[in-house]
Parts: C-alpha cells; structure tokens; sequence
C-alpha cells in the first residue's frame, strides 16, 4: 500500500491531513471529517462521531478555524451511533443545521430504527458483539434539514454529495471533483471493520462497508461501482486511515469488480434476501437464523477465553 504523506503518524490519535482544507478526527474506531469553505472562510463537520467525540471535535475546530470554531452545519453520511454520537452535546452549543439525505431522515426524527445487526455475517469480533450496538432512532428535532436533491451541499460549492444506499438507505458520499477526493462515509473503508484487531491497528485495506450493519448488499454493491467510476485521488471512510495514489484505485476497483468474492459474507441475515425500508424507515426485515448466530457466538466466546487462559500462562511463566 502507497504511503500517504500528507500526515505525521504521531498526530493521527488526534486529527491528521485529509487533502487541502480537509482534515479528520480519528476517536476509538470511527473518523469524523471537518472541511473548510475559502469562499466565506466557514466549515463543515462531516458526521459526528461517538459520544467521546464532542471535546476532540471542539479542541481541532479551535485549533484549524479559530476564532470561526462554530462550523455553518453538519452533514451525515449515515445516522448510526458512530456518526450521530456526539451530536447533542454539540448542539447544545452550537446552533447549526444538520443535513441528511431525505432516506436517512426517518432515523433521525424518532420514526424508525435501524434494521438490526447481523452478528452472524462473520469477518471478526466487531461482527460477533454488533448486537449489542445501538441501533435506535434519534431525533435532532428543529435541527434536520433534507440535502438538496440535485447533489449539492449547502456551504461547500466545491463538493456534491452522492447518494450510496446500502449500508444504510440513506446513506452518502461526499466529492471534491477538481482533485477527486473522496469522503467514502460506510460506503467502503479502508481498514477491515469486522476483524478488532485491524480496527485498533488500523490495518490499511480497501474493503466493503461493515457487514455487521450492512442490510442490502445489491445496492452497496452498487454504491462501491458507482464510487469506483470517479478513480478517485485520495478516499477517507468512516473506518481507516486516508489512503492514496494508483494502487488505492486497483484495489477499489478489484472491490467493484470482484464485491461478491470480497465484500458481500458467505451468510447472514441479509445475504440472500435485503432488508426493505422507505421514506417512513424500514418496512420488511428478513427472518434471522439464530441457530447459526448462536454456533458463531459460542465460537467467539471459546476463542475469547482460550485467548485470555493463554496470556495468563505465558504471564505467569
């Protein structure tokens, strides 16, 4: 994998360098995306992260865009409890629109939760344990407004959202076509989500949305082809570290062309048949097979504790 250069290594657990006015929040697992708008010298905040987020959120924007440390709203790409966490404590502060695409907007107004994660979808402990994620509705109240349905997105001139439905019915992407970079959301990312241990080191890899949450795989399938045409320069996701140049786009292409062999898991409750939701939020959902979640928890389970009788031999030895 090409080395991105744009960012000291020892900066990343705080904020790092995405492209020319953008930069990222790494906090626990998820990134959080704050871009700068010359045109009136404001920003934007691209999803909100974790509950923890709120402070580091506030430290960078005081640091990259003081005195201006309130940005001109916040976009989200999906409204899972890794993006929507820290949003209320921010608002609390900052009097700003929250902007979604009109998809998302049912699981931010109250009306609708998530369809239920699939811990039987395999690929690591953060698949295994997703069950216990949240996966309710919030509401932001007087706060949400619809994107534009033309791609646009109020206060970056420069930038158009792309829908990308699939891990979430709502979900986007945002695009800075003059030096392609591309904020990629959940629609793929660039460590493996599911495995824990590349989930804290960060291990760089061009893979599929999460599978833990995503509830139709023929339109993610779609959102990464989609995604791959615009042979972005540099792509940051929700998980993973800013990764750039050619190899970057052989490997997003391989996902595109090859997402059944690499993305989309072997089983679980999704695969053979998608979770439906509309304006209102979800609709249909697949019947789960618990019987095989319940061999892979119980698998997990042994690992987990073979793993830690293990460490306290070879600690006491």
């Amino acid at each position: 994998m090409e080395k991105i250069t744009l960012i000291d290594d020892k900066l990343y657990k705080k904020w790092f360098a995405v492209a020319p006015g953008v930069w990222g929040i790494h906090d626990v697992f998820v990134n959080m995306y704050m871009i700068y708008n010359p045109a009136n010298h404001s920003w934007v905040l691209v999803d909100a992260g974790l509950k923890t987020s709120a402070h580091k959120i506030k430290k960078v924007a005081q640091h990259l865009f003081w005195p201006q440390t309130t940005p001109s709203s916040i976009i989200l790409t999906n409204g899972h409890f890794d993006h929507t966490g820290a949003l209320s404590s921010l608002l609390a502060e900052w009097e700003v629109p929250v902007y979604a695409h009109y998809l998302e907007a049912p699981y931010l107004t109250g009306r609708s939760a998530y369809p239920p994660p699939d811990p039987g979808a395999g690929g690591g402990a953060m698949t295994l344990f997703s069950w216990t994620f949240p996966k309710h509705a919030i509401d932001l109240n007087a706060h949400l407004l619809l994107l534009p349905e033309d791609g646009t997105i109020p206060g970056l001139d420069e930038w158009r959202y792309i829908h990308t439905p699939g891990y979430t019915p709502g979900h986007i992407s945002l695009y800075r076509a003059k030096d392609k970079v591309l904020l990629a959301g959940d629609a793929f990312v660039t460590t493996q989500a599911e495995a824990l241990t590349n989930v804290i080191r960060q291990t760089k890899k061009i893979s599929g949305p999460p599978k833990y949450f995503t509830s139709d795989w023929i339109s993610a399938a779609s959102s990464v082809k989609k995604l791959a045409e615009l042979t972005p320069h540099i792509v940051a996701a929700a998980h993973g570290r800013p990764l750039a140049g050619s190899r970057m786009r052989h490997q997003l292409q391989q996902l595109a062309d090859h997402f059944d062999t690499m993305a989309k898991p072997s089983h679980g409750r999704y695969v053979k048949e998608s979770a439906v939701a509309g304006v209102n939020g979800v609709e249909y959902i697949p019947q789960a097979n618990h019987t095989r979640w319940w061999l892979f928890a119980g698998a997990g389970i042994i690992i987990l504790i073979s793993s830690l009788y293990y460490h306290k031999r070879k600690h006491m030895q």
